[in-house]
Formats: C-alpha cells, sequence, structure tokens
C-alpha cells in the first residue's frame, strides 16, 4: 500500500506530531496560561509518600496545577533519594504530559527535557522493566514535536524504546507502545524508515493487545482514513462510541471521542 505524493509530503512535514502517540490525550483541559514554576525547596516526603501523593494528583490530570505539583513533590522526595526507580519514570510520565498539554513553549520544551532525563535514568535504574522505557520514548516523541530536526533525531530512540518495551512487556499502557510505533511509521518521511504498511500493521496488532485503548482506536482509524480505507475507519469509531471507558481513563476515552467526531465531519466533507 502507497500514500499519494500529497499525503507523503503532509506526512513528512507532520512528523513532529509524535506527541500524540502515547495514551495520554492532547487536550484534555487545563491548558490555559501556566502558573510560574514552582519551587522544590522545602522540606522532602519519604518517596513512598510522594508517590502516593503523585499517583492522587495525577488522577486529577485535567488540572495541570495538580501535575505540576505532583511533579514538585516527586523531585523533592528525588532529592534525597536519587536512585528510587518508581520516583524517576513517574517523573517522566508526569513531565510528558505537563509537556504534550501546555500551550506555554518554554514549559513544554522543559518538561520534555526533564522528562527524558527522568526517563534515562529509570532505564539506568531498572533496564529490565518497561516504564522506564516507555516514557522515555514519549518524552523523545513530545521533542520531535517541537522541530524537524529534533524529529529527525529522536526517530531511532523513539523506536528503540517502544520496541524495548514490547519485548518487555507488549501489553504495557494497554498495547501503547504498539500505537507509539505505529504512528511513528506513519508520519515519518520514507527516507527515515516510514512505511504505511508497516504502520498499519503495529496499530491492528496494539487494538489485539488493548482492545479498550481508546486512543489507540482513534488512531488506527485515522490511519485508516489516511490511506482512504473509510469503511474500516468508520468500523473503529463505530467500536470505539460504543465502547465503555476503561476505569481510570476516562479523560483518555473523552479526548478519543472528540477526536473520532472531528475524524468523522473531516470525512463527510471529503466525501462530498
Amino acid at each position: 500500500m502507497t500514500l499519494r505524493g500529497g499525503a507523503k509530503r503532509r506526512l513528512g512535514r507532520n512528523f513532529g506530531l509524535l506527541a500524540s502517540v502515547v495514551l495520554l490525550g492532547i487536550s484534555i483541559g487545563g491548558c490555559g496560561k501556566p502558573a510560574p514554576e514552582a519551587r522544590i525547596d522545602g522540606p522532602s516526603k519519604p518517596a513512598a509518600e510522594a508517590i502516593a501523593e503523585a499517583d492522587r494528583l495525577y488522577a486529577g490530570r485535567s488540572d495541570l496545577g495538580k501535575v505540576r505539583e505532583a511533579i514538585v513533590s516527586l523531585r523533592q522526595a528525588q532529592a534525597d533519594d536519587s536512585t528510587n526507580y518508581n520516583l524517576a519514570w513517574r517523573l517522566a510520565k508526569l513531565n510528558y504530559f505537563l509537556g504534550s498539554h501546555t500551550s506555554e513553549s518554554t514549559e513544554q520544551e522543559k518538561a520534555f527535557r526533564d522528562g527524558i532525563a527522568a526517563g534515562k535514568l529509570a532505564v539506568q535504574l531498572q533496564d529490565g522493566k518497561p516504564d522506564g522505557h516507555f516514557w522515555l520514548g514519549a518524552n523523545y516523541g513530545g521533542n520531535a514535536k517541537l522541530s524537524v530536526l529534533a524529529g529527525l533525531s529522536d526517530f531511532e530512540d523513539i523506536r528503540r524504546e517502544m520496541e524495548t518495551v514490547l519485548k518487555l512487556d507488549e501489553r504495557y499502557q494497554s498495547g501503547s507502545a504498539y500505537m507509539a510505533l505505529g504512528q511513528l511509521y506513519l508520519e515519518a518521511p520514507r527516507v527515515l524508515g516510514g512505511d504505511a504498511q508497516k504502520a498499519l500493521g503495529y496499530l491492528e496488532k496494539g487494538t489485539q493487545i488493548g482492545p479498550d485503548n481508546a486512543l489507540l482506536r482513534w488512531h488506527l482509524a485515522a490511519a485508516y482514513a489516511e490511506l482512504h480505507r473509510n469503511d474500516d475507519a468508520r468500523k473503529q469509531i463505530d467500536y470505539l462510541l460504543a465502547m465503555k471507558p476503561a476505569e481510570g481513563y476516562e479523560p483518555e476515552y473523552q479526548e478519543a471521542v472528540a477526536e473520532v467526531r472531528k475524524l468523522q465531519e473531516k470525512m463527510k466533507q471529503e466525501s462530498r
């Protein structure tokens, strides 16, 4: 299966959109002007307490202020426990979310930079676990969004980390590493290895591993539509709209629903 010339050019220009690959949505809310960066001085909590607080705050992640607060708590704990794997990968995860949702470019750049550093530390501490690899790859994807040059340099890094996740635990985050690789191959220029067939293979396999992953369903529907397989796209849209959100991932489900509604409208307009 090949893309038309115009589609190939557009996919090449859109290579930086890799931040959308992961389980997290693009705009759940709370994306207004960010608060000033929080200070990390002050008394720190024990790691276990900071982790519990961060997880509680992340549950309210539609408010970016809670995400920033969680990051501060984890960084304070990490200052006293620098080799704690669970602190490191959570910092990578939360920084990715912040970078993906803030509307302020300086905060976005810092979040992905800090997320990459935290992800690298997590991988160094526990190379045989998927969390560090996945969130490191996610932050590379977020960084790729910032510029064409960043996207070109991060391609191999994203692929390496997500392929490692598949080797360690393909079910991690409901198959989201398959989604990441599918987006990577679909959006990358052919000169870097972009391959629509391979992209669809990853996305389709992902829905087998994580059938309730709403964002994966959305991306698969979008890929089908991009390749003019509208009947297949509609099947994915119908499946998504009929499914119930996975517990704890209601914001992501709502985001996926909003995006497939846009996709439906786009397909209608193109068919006229």
